[in-house]
């Protein structure tokens, strides 16, 4: 009983080790390639947030495109321009569909990884990870990411740093520190899960939804919204993938703020919503995957 209680807590600890907890710290100087070094917190961007904000909105914009018959009670809450947009996209859309109609049948609704592939040429998915005892892993399913590409979002409820989180935190893999200490918790399970669904249902106004909490289920809405389960790359294999904070600008679109895999714990108009995505470091190959890095401040 003893023996399979502990080999139990070593695969638990196997598990565990490949993401955000101490042991990171503590072998970091063994393991200098899962650094990227930044000069000061301002400056981690591997690309600019117009970029991050623009394959975003691209992404979002197609997914709302795609739903579009669901989204009628958002709709009507719109500016008559706004929905005069999403009218126009969609007539652009069906001419194409019909285009393609003429040589095979054609599906008129897609997938969300089918809607990521044909907007960014590449989609990614869960499945157990090539390292051993290290869980679920994200791969790329299809297509190929290109250097520089926005590849997932870090999904969950965002703390600040002086907002409590110990209950949350205990025995929980998927916290994410920020070079300013703000915290997202990403785990999909337990108090975690309660508490992002109650936050999810707090900041709801009426039909419009400020987050997505469908990450939390097996049936995700956004298709990025997979990064908490990247696991840390190694000497033996080295990340193709970092992370990069973005604040959501205040201009971000009210209807596309239901693919938003974050939420803030606290109720706050003033502070922006932060969010983590993962951006590709070098092209990355289908059947690959995803290895990130940590970013320390260095002076």
């Amino acid at each position: 009983m003893p023996g399979r209680l502990l080999r139990g807590l070593w695969q638990r600890w196997g598990r565990y080790k490949y993401r955000f907890v101490p042991w990171i710290a503590l072998n970091l100087s063994h393991n200098p390639r899962t650094l990227r070094y930044v000069p000061e917190e301002s400056k981690d961007k591997v690309i600019s947030d117009e970029d991050v904000l623009g394959t975003l909105l691209k992404v979002f914009q197609a997914l709302f495109l795609n739903d579009f018959n669901k989204q009628s009670e958002i709709l009507t809450m719109l500016p008559e321009s706004v929905k005069s947009k999403y009218q126009d996209l969609l007539a652009v859309e069906h001419q194409r569909v019909k285009l393609l109609e003429n040589r095979h049948q054609q599906q008129s609704t897609f997938k969300p990884e089918e809607i990521l592939y044909k907007t960014l040429g590449f989609s990614v998915a869960q499945a157990t990870s090539s390292l051993i005892s290290a869980g679920k892993g994200v791969f790329v399913t299809k297509g190929l990411v290109p250097k520089g590409a926005v590849v997932s979002m870090y999904p969950g409820t965002v703390y600040q740093k002086y907002e409590p989180i110990f209950f949350q935190s205990i025995g929980n893999p998927f916290i994410f520190r920020c070079l300013d200490g703000v915290l997202i918790d990403g785990n999909d399970k337990g108090i975690s899960k309660v508490v992002y669904r109650s936050c999810n249902g707090r900041d709801r106004l009426g039909p419009l939804k400020m987050s997505d909490s469908t990450w939390l289920t097996s049936e995700i809405h956004n298709p990025l919204a997979v990064g908490q389960y990247v696991n840390n790359c190694s000497n033996d294999r080295a990340a193709n993938v970092c992370y990069q904070e973005f604040d959501v600008p205040a201009v971000f679109p009210v209807e596309l703020k239901q693919y938003l895999p974050n939420i803030a714990y606290s109720y706050d108009k003033q502070s922006p919503l932060r969010c983590v995505v993962l951006v590709a470091l070098r092209d990355i190959s289908q059947g690959e995957e995803l290895f990130s890095n940590y970013y320390t401040i260095v002076s």
